[in-house]
């Protein structure tokens, strides 16, 4: 079963609203945040290009390569698998990015059908590709895919809001994250929403996830 999919605001509201019936902290969250954001993203292709395409650099950097490799005409799948590595490094790609650039480009998934996947087929899918791990693949699922109950116990903004709500003596790892993050089922993406905002308020950062 593919389960909840998050499409609106009034979508996170909900989950929202449940985590904080659920867990009194979650209810401080959205005191001190106010609503958390949607930030659904389009799927397909472009979304995990761009993923690759920020590993390792900063934004506006990602946002440099990706233009010039558009301007270029590699942006799209099929130019990008037939494109030499010459004229993809010299949009300023690393061999690395190259290689896991054309090699996304060439595995002829099908996006559309990842839709329509439960989310462990969704990662057995993605996972073998070259460049794209677990919480990227996890990232995709939330955003791009708008799933509701998937959590990153990897990503070190989640863990972090969570030891400062929680009043945890250190981050938690990734297994005992699981556990915790476990009893936020079935919003557990809406919760990864809820974290990210506070741990943007309470470190006064913005952009802390992807």
């Amino acid at each position: 079963m593919v389960g909840r999919i998050i499409t609106t605001e009034d979508d996170v509201a909900e989950g929202a609203a449940w985590l904080a019936a659920t867990e009194p902290r979650f209810a401080r969250v959205l005191d001190r945040t106010g609503p958390w954001p949607l930030r659904r993203r389009e799927d397909g292709f472009d979304a995990l290009r761009d993923a690759i395409l920020g590993q390792q650099v900063s934004t506006a950097a990602a946002r440099a390569i990706r233009g010039r490799l558009i301007d270029a005409g590699f942006g799209a799948a099929p130019a990008l698998a037939e494109a030499s590595e010459e004229d993809l490094r010299g949009c300023g790609l690393s061999r690395q990015k190259v290689r896991y650039l054309q090699a996304l480009a060439r595995s002829g998934i099908d996006f559309d059908a990842l839709r329509r996947l439960p989310d462990a087929q969704v990662i057995e899918t993605l996972l073998p590709l070259p460049g794209i791990g677990r919480w990227t693949v996890e990232m995709y699922l939330i955003f791009a895919l708008g799933r509701a109950d998937v959590f990153a116990v990897d990503d070190l903004a989640l863990a972090e809001a969570a030891r400062m709500l929680f009043d945890l003596p250190e981050r938690p790892k990734p297994r005992a994250f699981g556990t915790l993050s476990a009893a936020w089922s079935p919003w557990r993406a809406v919760a990864a929403r809820g974290l990210w905002a506070y741990y943007a308020a309470m470190k006064d950062r913005e952009g802390v996830a992807p």
